[in-house]
């Protein structure tokens, strides 16, 4: 169990690498008004890809620790739920596949926007937040 956790916690910072390069890069793109590049595209799906691991490592930990303690703590909860809509905004960007490339470059960089006001969100109502 102490490994999943690890992993979860680590985990989040490559998601905070990614995602803050990914944002810079898609943000240049758009008010630069570059060309989308197979790399962008890969860029975005590994964001998204580690945000899927993220996910299925805390459902696993929410559940485990939900069976092994028989309670369900309000703060777990509140985390987990905020985490899922998070993802569930990550795959959004998958509607934007086919638009020109301005309008990706903008849609992925707000996209990724939102999902760190989610995920910064959600791990604030942790008790230990960032550094626990």
């Amino acid at each position: 169990m102490d490994i999943l956790l690890t992993l979860h916690s680590w985990t989040r910072w490559l998601i905070v690498v990614v995602g803050a390069l990914a944002f810079v890069k898609f943000l240049i793109g758009w008010l630069r008004k570059s060309s989308f590049q197979p790399m962008d595209r890969g860029l975005m799906s590994g964001f998204v890809g580690l945000m899927d691991l993220q996910l299925l490592l805390g459902l696993i930990l929410f559940i485990w620790g939900w069976i092994a303690a028989e309670t369900l703590v309000r703060f777990r909860a509140e985390h987990a739920f905020t985490m899922i809509l998070a993802v569930a905004l990550a795959h959004i960007s998958r509607r934007w596949r086919n638009a020109d490339d301005n309008t990706r470059f903008r849609s992925y960089a707000l996209i990724i926007l939102g999902v760190f006001i989610l995920v910064f969100a959600g791990i604030a109502v942790l008790p230990q937040g960032w550094f626990g």
